[in-house]
């Protein structure tokens, strides 16, 4: 057993089961007091100067920050953060899917410390899990808004496409927000992608060797150098008098001076 599957096992008692759940609880209970006490949100904001003047509780309500939009939304987006983030833990198991959501929590909590006064949410959390989730599912298929269908790889693309046109347009807080959304995922996604390349480079590198063996003749003349590829109808023989028997067309296989120690014709 490897040293890290040994670490997975020791860890994997400490790891917090249905770990989406409690995200989605939090996340629809503070959506419900934000209704009642639309300012309640800006104590659950993480803001560095404010974790750093004792309001330390950020570094976790940010976590459950209520989803934008209207409650029928909020709806719909929690039902599809607790659909993928069960499907992820099924998938990986409890340990590494916590390992997901920690990483992407710390590298957010860190670019939000670089700039004190931003605000971050878990906005690029939650995108994160999306992202996983279409990376190991692209063609499964969601109704979106409970009518329409789609791919989710497509709402992935989508998604990757807003995270550009956000980095190029948004100012340096919202741009290591999204870094480290895009890092926590290439950090469990990489490998696999980079060894996915590698291996579609050796394949096509064998397909092209395969076709030039094809493609390579089997008959060709020592003398003009035509080739059963050059000249499909062409007939061939070797020449036994050659030594040793060397191929040519049949233009010059009597006319050609003979190799090694016998005479000319």
């Amino acid at each position: 057993m490897s040293t890290l599957k040994r670490i997975e096992r020791k860890l994997e008692p400490y790891a917090i089961r249905n770990l989406t759940l409690y995200l989605v609880g939090g996340q629809g209970t503070a959506t419900l007091i934000c209704m009642a006490e639309p300012g309640f949100i800006g104590w659950m904001v993480l803001q560095a100067n404010a974790v750093l003047s004792g309001q330390w509780w950020r570094l976790l309500t940010f976590l459950v920050t209520p989803p934008a939009g209207n409650p029928i939304l909020a709806i719909f987006a929690l039902y599809l953060l607790y659909f993928m983030g069960s499907a992820l833990e099924a998938q990986w198991g409890a340990l590494r899917y916590n390992l997901y959501v920690l990483t992407g929590s710390t590298l957010t909590i860190a670019a939000a410390f670089l700039f004190p006064y931003s605000v971050a949410t878990n906005i690029y959390i939650t995108g994160s899990i999306f992202l996983a989730f279409a990376q190991l599912y692209p063609d499964y298929e969601i109704l979106l808004f409970f009518v329409l269908p789609v791919k989710v790889k497509w709402l992935a693309l989508i998604t990757w496409i807003g995270y550009g046109i956000s980095f190029v347009l948004g100012d340096w807080a919202g741009r290591l927000l999204i870094v480290a959304a895009v890092a926590n995922f290439l950090l469990f996604f990489g490998p696999a992608f980079f060894q996915r390349i590698r291996y579609g480079r050796r394949r096509m590198r064998s397909q092209a060797q395969a076709t030039a063996a094809r493609a390579k003749a089997l008959h060709g003349c020592a003398s003009c150098g035509v080739t059963d590829k050059t000249q499909p109808n062409m007939d061939f023989r070797y020449c036994t008098k050659c030594d040793p028997p060397v191929e040519y067309c049949e233009e010059h296989l009597r006319s050609h001076e003979h190799r090694g120690s016998v005479t000319v014709h």
